[in-house]
Parts: structure tokens; C-alpha cells; sequence
């Protein structure tokens, strides 16, 4: 069952968003080569924490960290810890803060230093896939029209979109129905009303779309070794249009 938000509440998701999206801005200012994954979650944690907020995924099904840092083929659900960041590398992060109750979500792919023509091509058309399904977040459009604009935007570009992980519903909870895919058919699945509040997260790769999970039960890595990258915001559907909710 899809749980419609208040104006109320979506009012309250702002707070959560904007601690999300500001947490996740100070991380990437932080990037850089020689920094380790474990400090930069370091920097989200203290932060969240600052504003009286608490960490959403630290202890989520025994998740152990504030941030989900997944590097290059590294797809989601990365683990802070020693790893040290090179140049060129990509940083996909995945934040979420809890305040009142409710919940805000967001990841972005940071670049380390100079990076490659195809990462930075990679990173662009998934932020820009994003951006495509926001637009279709309309009173009277269907659920399927956010995945559909995410794949054609993405496999324009040459890349392709995970099908394994998809984005969800949020509120008082992280994870709400609906289930939000990256792909489909225009025109199919529940039509979306006021008060909706989804989280989008297009995961693309630079190869194919397969992925598997790595032996820590967390950590899921494009099967062919590719780059992959992650967009996400939260967003509401109102009587006038989208509104991203993770933004300061």
C-alpha cells in the first residue's frame, strides 16, 4: 500500500532532506585522492549528528556505517573503512538522515581528481537519467513513465541500468511501497497522486547491467568489472509538479 504524505509531512521530510543533502555536499567536498572511505563517513556521521538527526542506515539490517561508499565497479551498499581513494577513481555515497521520524535519502558519484572520459560520460548521463524521471513525477502519470525516461536517457549514452536495485517509497519508514524501477514499459503501475514520496536512484553501468554481491553480504559489484555510478533523490509528487526534497 502506497502511504500518501500531508503537506504537513512533507514539509517535515524537508528537514531530513536538507540534513541528507548537505551531509552528502560536505563528503564530496572531502574527496580526494589519499582520503579514506572510513574518514568520509566520519565527516556525514558527525555532521547528521550535529543537527540532532540520526544516521539512517547506521544499523539497518546491521548495516555498520553511515554512508554506503561503493568505489568504481562498485555499484551500492559499499562499506566505509581503510580503503584509500586514488585518482581516478569514482566515489558513488549513499546518505540517508532521520529527523522526526522521517526519513531523507540521496547518493551522488564524486569524481577523485582527473578522471577518465568514460566515467565522466557515465556520471553525467546518470545524473541526467535521474533528472529525466523526476520530471515525469506528475499527478496522473504512471509509476512505470520514472523508469522508462531513466533507461531511454541511459541506454542512449551507450550504458545500462541496474535491474537488481531499484528505488522506493519513503517516509516514516526508509524503505515504502512502492518499489521504484529504473526501467520499463511508459504508461504501466500506479498512478501517481499528491502526497507520494519516492526516492529515485538510477544505478547505471558502464557495461552490462548484471551485477553480484561481494562476500561481506553488503557490497554488490557490476559482474563484468565496469564502472558503474548512483544518483538518488528524494522526491514528493505535488498538485504542481515534483518536488526534490534532498536539497539545502
Amino acid at each position: 500500500m502506497i502511504v500518501l504524505k500531508s503537506p504537513v509531512e512533507i514539509e517535515m521530510m524537508r528537514e531530513a532532506g536538507r540534513v541528507t543533502a548537505v551531509a552528502l555536499r560536505l563528503v564530496g567536498e572531502a574527496v580526494r585522492p589519499g582520503i579514506t572511505t572510513g574518514e568520509l563517513d566520519a565527516i556525514a556521521e558527525e555532521y547528521i549528528r550535529s543537527q540532532g538527526a540520526k544516521p539512517a542506515f547506521l544499523g539497518y539490517h546491521g548495516f555498520p556505517a553511515t554512508l554506503c561508499t561503493s568505489v568504481n565497479e562498485q555499484v551500492v551498499h559499499g562499506i566505509p573503512g581503510k580503503r584509500i581513494l586514488n585518482e581516478g577513481d569514482i566515489l558513488s555515497v549513499d546518505c540517508g538522515a532521520v529527523v522526526d521520524g522521517f526519513f531523507g535519502d540521496s547518493a551522488m558519484t564524486f569524481p577523485v581528481g582527473m578522471v577518465s572520459a568514460e566515467a565522466r560520460a557515465l556520471m553525467d548521463a546518470t545524473q541526467t537519467s535521474l533528472e529525466a524521471g523526476i520530471a515525469k513525477m506528475r499527478p496522473n502519470m504512471r509509476l512505470y513513465d520514472i523508469g522508462a525516461a531513466v533507461q531511454q536517457v541511459a541506454e542512449a549514452a551507450g550504458f545500462s541500468v541496474v535491474r537488481e536495485y531499484v528505488g522506493h517509497g519513503i517516509g516514516r519508514a526508509m524503505h515504502e511501497d512502492p518499489q521504484v524501477p529504473n526501467f520499463g514499459q511508459a504508461g504501466r503501475g500506479a498512478q501517481l497522486k499528491p502526497g507520494m514520496v519516492f526516492a529515485v536512484e538510477p544505478m547505471v553501468n558502464a557495461g552490462g547491467f548484471e551485477v553480484r554481491s561481494l562476500d561481506d553480504g553488503w557490497t554488490v559489484v557490476t559482474a563484468d568489472g565496469s564502472l558503474s555510478a548512483h544518483f538518488e533523490h528524494t522526491i514528493a509528487v505535488t498538485e504542481d509538479g515534483p518536488v526534490i526534497l534532498t536539497v539545502e
